[in-house]
């Protein structure tokens, strides 16, 4: 009888320590987590990761759930933080450090679909025609979309060494267009041209900022400054960004000393300030930076700078609006996450990063929709914060890099067999079909006066003409809407046309200033 209420007495002892313990445990969590304590240290993410492991009908892969966890968690905190499988990450890496041989461009797999999200300037498919948001439907006689190919075999049907050829078929507005691409060494360097424009202005059209940036640029600059460079025009426009510390280098070129580029601040992360240090070679060069916007991140990080401390003019649309420090975290198997740590702030104090909504991927479309790119009281100012530049000129706050120079979009040249010839990418397709024709003599040119002199002795109006009928089927309603079209079209077919020369690029953007107004003005300044 003894031995029993003994036994009793340790079994409610044992009950009480352990509901105590619970109790004691639960305290401890609520204090550190708060009443969702059952959330900390992820208690409930693993648990329900393991229940489905241990109870679910059929058999689990438990990499591929595991890596939809991941993102689908990243994806609650902001658009920018994400998870990047192996092939991913490497492709991530490359865009930004390294050459390799391929297509040229950036996709991502929504919906059993590969839709292009970036056309790497100067590369094969841009000088074939392929546009952002093309959906590869085939890659030569295997049909990718809807069938459950795997991404990295998708790369792996476009990649091949330079020379090879490869047929792609793209959906582009529910019309199939096919496209051959000669593969090649795809130009990952992050200057597209340099060169003078006229006796003391350059210009320099900077595309990203990759680890081989500020190298680039110096070489450009020696380069201009002995041709009498006294003024640069630095296009940052498509400029999605790159390296901060390729950003901040080349914003010390252009400052004085303890003169303020950019600081980052986070809940994790205290302010951290970057100052000039005075040893830039560039301080009494006349700077204008153009940005519109797909401008983005590290350039909006120099456009910032230069703006608040007076030292340049920004002239174009209002950029992006990213302005986050992702930080890289590497695992063993290859993939990675980029983790927002903080953001970035101009001198004057404004957050570059543009507020999250639920219609952040939209904000683009938006941007037209109520106006904004084509008239200069639609621009979104958040009179709330207002900040001020060095000089006392009033800047605001609200995401993105406001111009001080206003340039809107023009429409009035957008006919209806341009828009046409835009669609199926016949200028592109007649430029490459002009230069398997014609390569033996383009290849000779090397310098702009030959150019503009083989370009004034062939007649490249009437064979983009034929080529577009016998092609694409396009031909102008009239001949009256081919003069309003040509005064638009036919110099950017130069300048497609030239690209193929000795010039490369610079000859592209050189002969496509003709109708670039926003370099107009930037040359009047």
């Amino acid at each position: 009888m003894r031995r029993s209420r003994h036994l009793i007495l340790i079994s409610v002892l044992s009950i009480a320590i352990g509901v105590c313990g619970t109790l004691l445990f639960q305290l401890i969590q609520e204090k550190q987590f708060g009443k969702d304590w059952e959330y900390g240290q992820w208690r409930k993410l693993s648990l329900i990761l393991n229940e489905v492991e241990k109870h679910y009908v059929d058999t689990i892969d438990i990499k591929k759930m595991t890596d939809a966890a991941v993102s689908s968690a990243l994806e609650s905190l902001d658009p920018h933080s994400v998870y990047l499988p192996p092939v991913e990450l490497k492709e991530s890496n490359e865009d930004l450090a390294s050459n390799f041989e391929g297509i040229g461009i950036v996709f991502n797999v929504p919906n059993d679909t590969a839709t292009v999200l970036q056309v790497i300037v100067g590369g094969p498919s841009e000088k074939a025609g392929l546009l952002v948001g093309d959906r590869i439907l085939q890659v030569d006689d295997k049909m990718i979309a809807g069938t459950r190919t795997p991404q990295d075999s998708m790369v792996r049907l476009m990649k091949g060494p330079a020379g090879t050829k490869v047929k792609l078929t793209v959906e582009r507005e529910k019309e199939r267009i096919p496209f051959e691409i000669t593969r090649g060494k795809i130009p990952l360097h992050s200057i597209d041209a340099a060169f003078m424009v006229n006796d003391t202005t350059a210009y320099l059209k900077l595309s990203k900022f990759s680890m081989s940036t500020f190298k680039e640029f110096e070489e450009s600059m020696n380069k201009l400054k002995e041709e009498g460079m006294k003024k640069l025009i630095m296009d940052l426009r498509g400029n999605s960004g790159g390296y901060f510390e390729q950003a901040y280098r080349l914003s010390n070129e252009f400052l004085n000393a303890g003169e303020l580029i950019v600081y980052m601040e986070g809940r994790n992360r205290a302010r951290e300030d970057f100052y000039a240090t005075g040893s830039g070679k560039y301080k009494d060069i006349r700077l204008i930076i153009l940005q519109d916007e797909h401008s983005a991140s590290s350039s909006e990080i120099f456009a910032g700078a230069m703006q608040d401390n007076d030292r340049a003019t920004i002239i174009g649309v209002r950029s992006f609006g990213k302005g986050l420090v992702q930080e890289p975290i590497n695992f063993t198997d290859g993939s990675g996450i980029r983790l927002t740590v903080a953001r970035f702030h101009t001198p004057s104090g404004r957050c570059i990063q543009k507020p999250y909504s639920d219609r952040y991927a939209y904000d683009i479309y938006e941007r037209y929709a109520t106006g904004e790119m084509s008239s200069v009281d639609s621009i979104k100012r958040d009179t709330s914060l207002i900040y001020k530049t060095v000089g006392g000129r009033t800047v605001y706050g609200g995401g993105g890099i406001i111009p001080d120079i206003f340039v809107p979009i023009d429409t009035t040249k957008a006919t209806a067999f341009y828009l046409s010839c835009n669609k199926k990418a016949t200028s592109m397709r007649f430029a490459s079909a002009y230069y398997d024709k014609n390569k033996a003599d383009l290849k000779k040119i090397a310098t702009m006066e030959q150019l503009e002199r083989y370009i004034q002795t062939h007649d490249i109006e009437g064979d983009f003409l034929k080529f577009a009928a016998q092609r694409d089927g396009l031909k102008p309603a009239s001949k009256k809407e081919w003069e309003k079209t040509k005064t638009y079209l036919l110099p950017q077919l130069n300048a497609l046309v030239g690209r193929y020369s000795q010039l490369g690029e610079n000859a592209f953007y050189k002969m496509y200033m003709e109708i670039d107004r926003t370099i107009s003005i930037a040359i009047e300044q």
